[in-house]
């Protein structure tokens, strides 16, 4: 496909903006954060039906681990949906009141919605996985807003230390979720105009992770029910594939999120984040490009970058391929950052590269 189609580099992060996937997804499917991306929690909200009204602002609550004061996993062991649940519900029932909701989300990820302290939004929240194996003191919520959420993950502590389902996860030798960790705030976010008036093409989104489904559907893009995706490493890249060619027979166009590249990352396995992009272009990237359909074109890209060195997001610009009829190749020889860059094409708005799958 790099050999084939046109290569570059594409900035999906806005220059000041935080390089997180809700900026950069927005990018890719073609609307512009700096107008309408404030903040991810929300988004993830909508993806699980939960309103936002005007006094009320969501955060995002991971169930972590902390061990000695420490971070030691951003993600719980990669708890899974029927242990994540069961804890969210224990926090609900024991914290749960008319000002604090706890909403169950994917694994690790859920959502805490808080009434009335609008303030919150001003404190400065850490993501978690941005600081693994360091103290935690210094990353708790801090400044205006910030004492409500750190009384909060505090008291999460005692509803979740002497849980049944990590005392099971410890019995087992996994590690248990021991505090919730709040950050990525968010208010009540602007519409998007509809992806069919904007593009005039009906499209279709294939994700496991509640943030891809919420910006479709506020896109009004449909979201595919493909048994076996999942937001990890045991996501079922063929059945992925094999969904969104279905779909294309309904559908103009389709999104194919895979998380498991980044998760890799994040936790600093280089042996599985290569696993995943192999089997991203063995089992989804390949089958569509050998699926027979003569007019098929493909835009292939990361949406941010997560270097293995940092474990965390950083906003540089990532390397796209846009191959099938109407594109010219660029002389590249490969697929990489090196090999986009020297082809001299890059794409500063990054929500512009949508128009250039459409249009070209």
């Amino acid at each position: 496909m790099a050999r084939e189609g046109t290569l570059g580099l594409v900035q999906t992060v806005p220059p000041g903006m935080e390089p997180s996937s809700a900026c950069a997804c927005m990018s890719i499917i073609g609307y512009d954060p700096k107008v309408y991306y404030q903040g991810r929690s929300a988004i993830e909200a909508v993806s699980m039906g939960v309103p936002i009204t005007e006094d009320e602002v969501a955060f995002r609550c991971n169930l972590v681990a902390i061990d000695g004061g420490k971070m030691r996993d951003y993600s719980a062991g990669h708890i899974g949906d029927s242990e994540a649940h069961a804890l969210i519900d224990a926090l609900e029932e024991s914290l749960g009141d008319e000002t604090t909701r706890f909403y169950q989300g994917v694994g690790y990820r859920h959502i805490c919605k808080i009434k009335g302290h609008g303030d919150t939004l001003q404190a400065t929240c850490t993501p978690p996985h941005d600081i693994p194996s360091k103290p935690i003191d210094e990353f708790l919520p801090h400044g205006p807003g910030s004492d409500f959420l750190r009384k909060l993950m505090a008291r999460s502590v005692d509803v979740l230390r002497g849980h049944p389902v990590n005392k099971a996860r410890e019995s087992r030798g996994e590690i248990p979720a021991n505090m919730i960790w709040l950050f990525w705030g968010s208010g009540k976010i602007p519409e998007l105009a509809p992806f069919t008036e904007v593009y005039g093409l009906d499209a279709a989104m294939t994700s496991g992770v509640d943030l891809l489904r919420g910006l479709a559907r506020m896109a009004r893009i449909s979201n595919l029910d493909i048994p076996g995706v999942t937001d990890g490493l045991d996501n079922d890249y063929v059945a992925q594939a094999a969904g969104a060619l279905k779909a294309l027979q309904k559908h103009d166009l389709v999104f194919i999120h895979i998380e498991a590249p980044d998760e890799a990352a994040h936790a600093a396995r280089i042996d599985t984040k290569v696993e995943a992009i192999e089997r991203v272009d063995r089992e989804v990237v390949g089958r569509l490009i050998s699926s027979g359909r003569d007019s098929l074109r493909i835009l292939a890209m990361p949406d941010h970058a997560t270097p293995i060195e940092v474990r965390t997001h950083t906003p540089d610009p990532v390397p796209f391929v846009l191959w099938g009829p109407g594109f010219k190749d660029t002389g590249a020889k490969a697929f990489s950052e090196a090999q986009a860059k020297s082809t001299g094409i890059l794409i500063k708005d990054g929500y512009n590269i949508m128009s250039k799958l459409i249009q070209s």
